[in-house]
């Protein structure tokens, strides 16, 4: 595989102008690129398992939003999607909910042409990261999406549109005052399973321990989740799923790492 989807982001806007130019006010961050807060989520009474981090912007992570976002990004706004349009082929498509910077996405798309991978973030510099290593590696089967991927389970996927679910290292909310802002928990599940085909799978990752096994426990206890572990407990890291520099640092340190694999199973 290319090592460079690990280099580092070194490409410069072509007009050459400068990040920090003074935005007038109300003039938009990224005119062509992502909304800051495309389904006007912040009205929404709900508990959110995500802060949005507007964090600095490389020119290069510029450049791609700009250029790119037209193309390959998907502001999640509430309105319906329609998958083989968005990808422009019906090819299996699998949800990654939180990815980073991307680069294992990227290195998951490289491995896996035939399977179409949507990629939803609120981290601007990490979508114009990976729209950047979509777009050097020739990676046409990434769309990265904006927003809360609530909204786009609930408003815009059609049921049994997705192939699989893959959401490693969620934000673990580690203070007890804060789990109900986890992500895996019993709704999320059931709204996922949703869109998910018969079969699909679940792929969840994390190194914070006390969540991995709330994950095992609410995952286990669902009626439309099966472990694909005959032991009923964590999985082996697959193949598929890149070691990241940020888990082999925690590796280093001697954290473990848990991936649970769960199956979309089919009632009746």
């Amino acid at each position: 595989m290319s090592d460079s989807l690990n280099a580092p982001d070194s490409s410069r806007p072509a007009s050459g102008e400068s990040l920090r130019r003074v935005r007038a006010k109300g003039e938009p961050r990224f005119p062509d690129g992502p909304k800051a807060d495309p389904a006007g989520s912040h009205f929404e009474r709900r508990i959110r398992s995500f802060q949005p981090r507007r964090s600095r912007v490389t020119a290069g992570q510029a450049d791609a939003l700009q250029r790119l976002w037209p193309k390959w990004g998907l502001d999640i706004d509430g309105r319906p999607v329609d998958l083989p349009e968005l990808f422009g082929n019906d090819h299996p498509v699998v949800l990654e909910i939180g990815f980073g910077m991307g680069e294992a996405t990227a290195r998951m798309a490289a491995a896996d042409p035939h399977t179409n991978i949507l990629a939803v973030d609120v981290h601007t510099p990490g979508q114009g990261n990976l729209l950047n290593l979509a777009d050097r590696n020739g990676l046409t089967n990434i769309r990265v999406g904006n927003g809360d991927a609530i909204i786009l389970l609930r408003e815009m996927l059609p049921p049994d549109s997705l192939d699989g679910l893959r959401v490693y290292f969620p934000d673990p909310w580690p203070k007890k005052r804060h789990h109900k802002r986890r992500l895996i928990q019993p709704e999320f599940l059931t709204l996922a399973a949703t869109r998910l085909r018969p079969g699909a799978l679940v792929h969840c990752a994390t190194d914070w321990e006390p969540y991995a096994e709330q994950m095992l426990e609410v995952l286990t206890a669902h009626p439309d989740f099966e472990n694909t572990r005959a032991d009923g407990g964590f999985a082996p890291r697959p193949d598929y799923r890149p070691l990241t520099r940020f888990e082999g640092q925690g590796l280093d340190k001697g954290h473990v790492v848990n991936d649970l694999l769960f199956r979309r199973v089919q009632h009746g």
